[in-house]
């Protein structure tokens, strides 16, 4: 499943890539078409598009509702996949489709997903995400036209907070990378949940009203964490490079192939237009190691 919403060779080079790799696996790709027509080429066999499309904005709950939307999508397929990986055109694998099908097989969990719970005691450490998640926000009386924090309230003490949202001991507040894969137990009963507990993405698009809070950052994962029936992997396997402050991995270069091959990592993260050359490298290291396994 791939979220995309640029007009980016990379795109076509990544579904070509995939349709090597795993022999032409099912592949979803929700592209918004209110940004740009579809790259040049990437109609491929056995790659479909979501229709309509959401129009997606970065920070805004519209990419949980892209990736749902494509999620459900890839599993109405008649070759629905036991497991699915969340990417964007910015991916590129990084070891074998052996090995991803082999972990996906040996791990014993449902769905592997980097995320840590964002409570009271993380108020100090984490205030950002504390104030994202678990406040509770409403207008600023008389100042209908404010700026930034100024336009709203933020109720933030767990005395008011724990009949405002709907978090609780019973069910916490989860934040981390929105990058994941999962089988397709794990899919269901996450559709599942979007489908009958509208409560949560309620909680999300108020908050939102006021300002971005990457609700792709916490909503599945809260989901997917929450859930005693499902077994989570803590790695997402993915490989970044974050510089300090930054909301945005680094561009991944030549100089990080050891990093990223050492990583174990299935998928790397983020590749732009520039990154011609460190892809020729991985493609020559993927066509080397897939043919060395027989």
């Amino acid at each position: 499943m791939i979220l995309n919403h640029q007009p980016t060779p990379l795109l076509r080079r990544l579904l070509e890539r995939l349709r090597v790799m795993f022999d032409g696996p099912p592949i979803v790709c929700h592209h918004d078409f209110s940004k740009c027509g579809l790259p040049e080429g990437v109609r491929l066999p056995g790659v479909s598009f979501v229709s309509p499309s959401v129009q997606t904005g970065w920070g805004l709950f519209s990419i949980v509702e892209a990736s749902l939307l494509g999620i459900e999508a890839l599993f109405r397929r008649e070759d629905a996949p036991d497991w699915f990986v969340l990417l964007s055109a910015a991916d590129y694998p990084l070891v074998p489709a052996r090995v991803v099908r082999e972990t996906f097989a040996s791990a014993g969990v449902d769905a592997f997903v980097s995320a840590r719970e964002v409570n009271q005691a993380s108020r100090r450490t984490d205030r950002l995400n504390y104030r994202r998640y678990l406040t509770y926000r409403l207008p600023r009386p008389g100042l209908p036209q404010a700026e930034g924090e100024a336009r709203f309230l933020s109720l933030s003490h767990p005395w008011l907070t724990r009949w405002l949202t709907p978090f609780s001991g019973d069910f916490r507040c989860y934040f981390g990378s929105q990058w994941f894969s999962a089988n397709r137990h794990a899919a269901e009963r996450l559709l599942r949940f979007h489908r009958e507990r509208p409560a949560l993405a309620a909680h999300y698009l108020r908050q939102e009203r006021f300002r971005s809070i990457c609700p792709d950052e916490s909503y599945l994962q809260t989901i997917l964490l929450n859930d005693r029936g499902l077994r989570i992997g803590a790695d997402n396997l993915r490989y970044m490079d974050w510089e300090p402050g930054s909301p945005h991995p680094r561009v991944l270069t030549a100089a990080h192939l050891p990093a990223m091959l050492a990583s174990g990592a299935h998928f790397g993260r983020k590749f732009d237009t520039g990154s011609g050359a460190v892809l020729d490298l991985l493609d020559r290291h993927l066509d080397a190691r897939g043919h060395s396994a027989g």
